[in-house]
């Protein structure tokens, strides 16, 4: 299945689980129908299984949201104890998106239906709610402590997974790696049949003398981040630090850093390796953009980093927020870099890179090889430090699931053929709704002006003084209504404006 076709079963209102290779698109996807959902008026609930994955697409985890936290059961009185807000948001919910569900053990996803159920009084697979799952099972597995009294595996052993039956949006074209000779590779992998001619090809790209030329993927937290210390306090010249700014009660703050790649304090010196963590906005960067800081701006002290593709790019900070349906939660900012000498092969899950140096000896869990060689453009952006027979399994389970969602895909693509014409209707509705804003465009301006005559900056952008100057009134107790007078802009715009600095629960409407 292509991806238009994907986003118009999707758009249909179908339940669906959407899959494919690495590479393949799956999260540009998902965006893209998470954007479209919200345009068309739905209240979409925006989630994955980890806090890391949750902020690549701009949402919270599963489990936060559905309110079962790291439970592995949910007690019979669970109802008593849900509290009004998290009710709310699931009774209001129409379409509910689970990233990365590979990682999400079976028994929760159990769960997480049984509490739609439950909330929404609905015995309908998760209440009635449009749910789009996304990942891919050849990925990271959930994973199952020693010790751990209930133990679990793929989704797709759940009595919910049954129950839904999902649509199997597979998608099959490739947009990440050109080199076929690598996609065989890859392929061979995925399928668990590597031969020796892709061993070869493999154990040709090691050497461990090449470490430190790209970015390293490692298996495990301490080999990385004595990488990037190391390398950092060789350069010789002036450190330059930045600090994150936050928003929001102290748990959701707390909760937003360990989901995100910012740094708390991130320090760069002019030759340092990074990688952007974040798309940016104007599209000068992705997530996963590899370059070498070559100055500081004057003024701003703002990294200027040249980026392997050419393009130099002075970096800014960017903010990242922890949402909670349309409510936010938490907010932090950042320059959007890390130092990028190493990062785990685990926080390099959805990125793309144009090379890597990847040291596979320590993988520990069927996945993990094919998780780092896929972030890989080509085998001319490979190299490898080493590799152990780990590194080069995968899980038979998800073989087997994979055969099994194939089969099932190819039924489904040819039954819901006929909705790719929903998307051209759709285009040309949402170019007539341009046209009609564009001659809306004059009485707006004019109301604006309008406006201006009662709150002289309504709609103006706001300025680092009148920002500034907002938080220190609002912490000396100035209400919102002398706030508007003050500034020259609406109270409600004032409110929104606090919320923006300190969060939903601290600012209250």
């Amino acid at each position: 299945m292509d991806q238009a076709l994907a986003l118009e079963v999707l758009m249909a209102g179908n339940s669906a689980f959407l899959t494919g290779p690495a590479g393949s698109g799956k999260t540009y996807v998902l965006n893209q129908f998470i954007r479209e959902a919200k345009q068309s008026g739905q209240y979409v609930a925006v989630t994955a299984t980890t806090g890391l994955a949750a902020t690549h697409i701009g949402g919270s985890t599963i489990h936060a949201w559905s309110g079962i936290g790291v439970s592995d059961r949910l007690s019979d009185d669970f109802e008593d104890y849900m509290l009004k807000s998290r009710r709310e948001i699931i009774e209001k919910t129409d379409i509910l998106v689970i990233d990365e569900v590979s990682m999400l053990h079976d028994y929760r996803l159990d769960m997480v239906n049984a509490v739609c159920k439950a909330v929404r009084d609905d015995d309908s697979p998760f209440g009635g709610i449009q749910v789009v799952l996304c990942g891919d099972f050849f990925q990271l597995p959930p994973i199952n402590r020693a010790g751990d009294e209930t133990q679990g595996g793929f989704v797709t052993r759940s009595e919910s997974w049954q129950e839904l039956d999902p649509v199997i949006c597979y998608l099959a074209e490739q947009h990440r790696q050109d080199d076929d000779e690598f996609l065989d590779i890859l392929s061979a992998l995925r399928g668990g049949d590597i031969r020796r001619h892709h061993a070869e090809k493999l154990i040709a790209s090691v050497n461990p003398e090449h470490a430190g030329e790209a970015t390293e993927l490692h298996t495990v937290n301490v080999d990385v981040d004595r990488i990037n210390k190391t390398r950092l306090s060789e350069i010789v010249g002036d450190s330059h630090s930045y600090s994150m700014h936050t928003t929001g009660s102290e748990n959701y703050v707390a909760s937003l850093k360990r989901s995100c790649l910012a740094l708390e304090d991130l320090t760069l010196k002019q030759g340092a390796l990074v990688m952007a963590i974040k798309n940016s906005p104007d599209k000068a960067y992705v997530n996963g953009s590899l370059g070498e800081v070559i100055s500081f701006e004057s003024m701003t002290n703002y990294p200027v980093v040249k980026l392997m593709s050419g393009r130099t790019v002075t970096f800014k900070p960017e903010s990242w927020e922890l949402r909670d349906g349309e409510k936010k939660r938490a907010g932090l900012s950042q320059i959007p870099l890390r130092l990028a000498w190493a990062i785990t092969v685990h926080k390099s899950q959805g990125m793309t890179l144009d090379a890597a140096v990847i040291d596979l000896r320590k993988a520990f869990v069927e996945g993990m090889g094919y998780v780092a060689l896929s972030r890989v453009k080509s085998l001319d952006g490979l190299t490898l430090i080493g590799i152990n027979k780990m590194a080069l399994r995968v899980s038979q389970e998800a073989q087997d699931i994979d055969e099994t969602l194939r089969k099932k895909a190819a039924d489904h693509h040819a039954r819901l053929e006929h909705l790719r014409e929903n998307g051209e209707k759709r285009r040309k509705q949402s170019a007539k709704k341009g046209a009609d804003k564009e001659s809306k465009s004059k009485s707006w301006a004019e109301r604006i002006e309008k406006m201006r005559e009662k709150h002289p900056n309504a709609y103006r952008p706001w300025t680092n003084e009148q920002d500034e100057r907002l938080k220190q009134d609002f912490t000396n107790g100035v209400n919102t209504k002398e706030l508007s007078k003050k500034l020259g802009r609406h109270e409600r715009s004032v409110l929104l404006r606090l919320q923006k600095h300190y969060g939903e629960d601290v600012v209250a409407t």
